[in-house]
């Protein structure tokens, strides 16, 4: 098997996996994951979110101490203070991430799209001013119009970010259309693309498979696929599926996956049904 650089696996158990209605990770069980995680070799984790207050930054700081390789991001509003607490906790990845839908725009944040790219442009502006290496993250963006997305990313670009995140929040996407709507975005865009995949009707990992195949280079993944509402993408399911169906090895340790998910199945209190593709004592085994 070849091992190919060009898709990698980004881990948001931490982060968007926790949002799951329920879910508290205490901080040593945080602190496990993300060895485990660096253990299977995977390359970028998001941890968490400086801006939620004082005890979440103490518990991150402990995170960003961990003698790993594995890179930490902390995700951030498009806000001032939000990126001040993440610098202050000492985070040298940072995820910026503003709506791009029309609808989002409007009905959240009663804006338009000339305020949307001015508060981009800002707050790419202020991390220019510190030793950062930033992501964008395109809020709804499968409901986005094509061109202010490309046109959200080319600024982003500009300022030096490293990939785009296209997130499908509301989990709306069949992956025919991922399909189309990735490779459109992937041929023009002067960033990589990071899928973001929800599982509102079952369909994040194939989603994130038909990123893979339009050309994205980063995926967007939880261990289980936990996460709000049915979840999100399942890192064992995305990680299995790219060796065994296009003989893919992007990185991760394979055999080290059926104890992550159980690692994160009791510290979520979300027990493993028997029949969970991959990691469910009734499936099959792969690994």
């Amino acid at each position: 098997m070849i091992k190919n650089e060009s898709f990698e696996i980004i881990d948001t158990t931490l982060r968007d996996g926790e949002q799951s209605a329920g879910v508290v990770f205490s901080v040593e069980e945080r602190m496990n994951i993300i060895s485990a995680l660096d253990k299977a070799k995977v390359k970028w984790i998001e941890a968490g979110i400086p801006a939620m207050g004082k005890q979440e930054c103490e518990d991150l700081k402990l995170m960003l101490d961990l003698p790993i390789k594995s890179n930490l991001i902390a995700w951030n509003r498009a806000n001032l203070d939000d990126l001040k607490a993440s610098i202050e906790c000492g985070f040298k990845f940072i995820h910026v991430s503003l709506p791009v839908s029309d609808l989002h725009i409007e009905y959240k944040l009663q804006k338009n799209r000339v305020w949307v790219l001015d508060r981009l442009k800002k707050c790419l502006e202020y991390l220019k001013n510190y030793d950062v290496t930033v992501i964008v993250g395109a809020e709804d963006a499968s409901r986005a119009d094509p061109e202010f997305l490309l046109q959200y990313a080319d600024i982003a670009a500009s300022y030096g970010a490293i990939r785009i995140r296209y997130s499908d929040t509301v989990g709306c996407l069949d992956h025919f259309t991922t399909y189309s709507k990735i490779k459109e975005i992937a041929d023009h865009s002067l960033l990589p693309v990071e899928i973001h995949a929800h599982n509102d009707f079952g369909l994040a990992v194939a989603n994130t498979l038909a990123a893979y195949k339009a050309g994205a280079k980063f995926a967007s993944v939880t261990v289980t696929g936990l996460g709000e509402r049915a979840g999100n993408a399942s890192m064992e399911e995305t990680a299995v599926s790219l060796k065994h169906f296009y003989n893919y090895d992007c990185g991760i340790e394979l055999e080290a996956l059926p104890s992550l998910a159980e690692m994160v199945s009791k510290a979520s209190e979300r027990a493993l049904f028997p029949y969970k593709p991959l990691v469910g004592s009734l499936a099959s085994n792969p690994f």
